[in-house]
């Protein structure tokens, strides 16, 4: 049984950025790949660069999105399926005979797969890893060369359901969350290169990842009928994707910007419309270092973890100092 369903409220902390990168300058043009650019989040990101003069690359698929992207100044679209090595190959060769270089990569392209961990098919499954997973993989394994060449930026985009999760949002929230990891891992593999890595994580945004997922649904024709959870997921499948009521990405881009050109990028960029999603990220990230401590022989104090808190706060030059 197949379940495709419109994506849980995900949510981050919009962070207020010290210091805005200055607009790119006609003689130093620095160029950034985006994947998944055709719409939404990647599209606003793609057409924010490019407004504030650098040169993107904006990867899309379809004809229609190529050529709708290289109609905007400082943009030049690339035919790119993260999931097709191939076309992952010619970008890079696009890329290289440029001439500009490359500067930072942005892994944006994602779709979302819910439901029932226990019903949903190992196709809709595979589907799902091959874009959010090993697309990021791929992409990232050919650019880096470029990346390194030029001491750039490697920055993914996660979600807020990489730390929250809940019921069938399960496939879509492992995908994510394996981006923390990966972006934990490669920011330690790329220190010695320079190369700064970070993961932004949006919350509740207007995009097209719900009304893609129902789409796709409804062309599978996928039905509920036997699920352990028939009356819930038939809710689910009534809706419309449709996330028009959201804000719009601005501040999305306003944090890829940040991670590609800021002076001070940070690690992880949580991005969210309000206090409420704030809260409830936050509080799920402290909820599961109490459950973290609770068991385990070692277990801290109150006061012990509230040091922890403390240093882990400290500015950089400070903690070093320790």
């Amino acid at each position: 049984m197949r379940f495709l369903a419109r994506s849980i409220v995900l949510v981050s902390i919009f962070l207020a950025f010290t210091a805005l990168p200055e607009p790119a300058m006609a003689g130093d043009q620095k160029a950034v790949l985006i994947t998944g650019a055709s719409t939404g989040i990647g599209r606003d990101i793609a057409e924010t660069l490019a407004r504030d003069g650098y040169f993107v690359y904006a990867g899309a698929r379809k004809q229609k999105d190529l050529d709708a992207l290289n109609a905007i100044e400082n943009i030049q679209a690339v035919r790119l399926d993260v999931t097709i090595q191939s076309e992952i190959d010619a970008a890079v060769e696009t890329v290289r005979k440029g001439g500009k270089g490359l500067h930072g990569l942005i892994n944006n392209a994602g779709i979302f797969v819910g439901g029932p961990l226990i019903e949903i098919s190992m196709d809709d499954f595979h589907w799902l890893m091959d874009v959010n997973v090993y697309g990021v993989v791929r992409v990232t394994k050919a650019f880096a060369p470029m990346i390194i060449e030029s001491k750039g930026r490697i920055s993914t985009m996660g979600s807020i359901a990489g730390i929250l999760s809940g019921q069938f949002a399960g496939p879509y929230s492992m995908s994510k969350h394996a981006m923390e990891a990966f972006t934990d891992s490669l920011a330690a593999e790329m220190a010695k290169f320079d190369v700064h890595v970070s993961v932004i994580e949006p919350g509740n945004y207007d995009s097209d990842i719900a009304r893609t997922a129902l789409a796709k649904m409804g062309v599978k024709g996928n039905t509920f009928e036997g699920s352990y959870y028939q009356e819930e997921m038939t809710a689910w499948g009534s809706q419309s994707g449709d996330r028009s009521k959201y804000k719009g990405p601005a501040e999305v881009s306003a944090a890829a910007v940040d991670a590609m050109f800021g002076e001070n990028p940070v690690r992880r960029y949580m991005v969210v419309p309000n206090e409420n999603e704030a809260s409830r990220t936050i509080g799920k990230a402290i909820e599961e270092l109490v459950q973290l401590n609770q068991w385990q022989e070692y277990r801290y104090t109150r006061e012990q973890l509230i040091e922890k808190l403390d240093a882990a706060m400290a500015p950089p030059a400070e903690a070093a100092a320790e």
